[in-house]
């Protein structure tokens, strides 16, 4: 895919792995929407790259549908990258009781709800589209995890919505064949963004040496360079890529 002079979307999109994208595809010449929870933060983001805020839930049709007015705004809306999510932890049967039933439906909200909502929302407009030179029409890029395949003790809620979005890559994939636009999901491992800020600089480098190769933790610009990558290679498609280091979690 031509990304050049292209509008996309990009929830999550004010920090971490979401701004990484926005910075990436605007310095590629997309005209970028950054969509965030925090308009403060997606503020920032779309006036260090000349692009559009928009502050929303991705679960909420009526915030998604705006940002995607917002995008085709700028030009035909052809690519959408879901960054968005939240990893609160909680044991299923703790010292201070079972698993939050409202916390577990919260991380299935914002992780899968909500992509799958921009998903939705988003190829429907992609279908309208005149396909490129190449055929396509659009494509959709969603965030999973490696805890979707090795989730840790404390994780179910996390692990559960990130094998969702797992889950659906590849009969939504199939589904939007026929319009031409392509599916595809991202399974990070442990990248350096605000999700671990919170921790001690120790945990932050013991966690650093768990990857094989490279021994560190992974770079929010690496994500990004891997959507560039997908939206240059049409034969992508269906498919969940781990970006991990060839790291396999422990179960704690």
């Amino acid at each position: 895919m031509d990304i050049s002079g292209i509008a996309a979307l990009v929830t999550g999109g004010g920090s971490g792995l979401g701004a990484a994208t926005a910075e990436a595809l605007a310095a590629a010449g997309a005209h970028v929407v950054v969509m965030d929870l925090r308009q403060e933060a997606a503020a920032a983001v779309a006036a260090r790259i000349g692009g559009v805020a928009v502050a929303g839930d991705v679960a909420e049709e009526g915030a998604v549908a705006a940002a995607l007015d917002a995008a085709e705004a700028l030009g035909p809306l052809r690519l959408a990258v879901n960054c968005a999510g939240i990893a609160p932890a909680a044991r299923v049967a703790g010292r201070q009781g079972p698993h939050p039933l409202g916390l577990f439906e919260q991380v299935v909200r914002v992780n899968l709800i909500g992509t799958f909502n921009v998903l939705r929302l988003a190829s429907a407009r992609m279908a309208a589209l005149e396909p490129q030179a190449s055929g396509e029409r659009g494509l959709v890029v969603n965030t999973a995890s490696i805890a979707a395949y090795e989730g840790q003790i404390g994780q179910c809620a996390y692990a559960a919505s990130k094998s969702g979005v797992v889950g659906l890559t590849l009969p939504a994939a199939r589904e939007l064949a026929r319009f031409g636009i392509r599916v595809m999901t991202l399974a990070p491992g442990l990248i350096e963004t605000p999700m671990l800020a919170g921790l001690a600089p120790e945990a932050r480098e013991a966690l650093g040496r768990l990857p094989l190769f490279p021994n560190r933790l992974g770079r929010p610009d690496e994500y990004a360079s891997m959507v560039l990558a997908i939206a240059a290679n049409p034969l992508l498609n269906g498919e969940t890529i781990r970006l991990d280091g060839a790291l396999r979690l422990t179960p704690a």
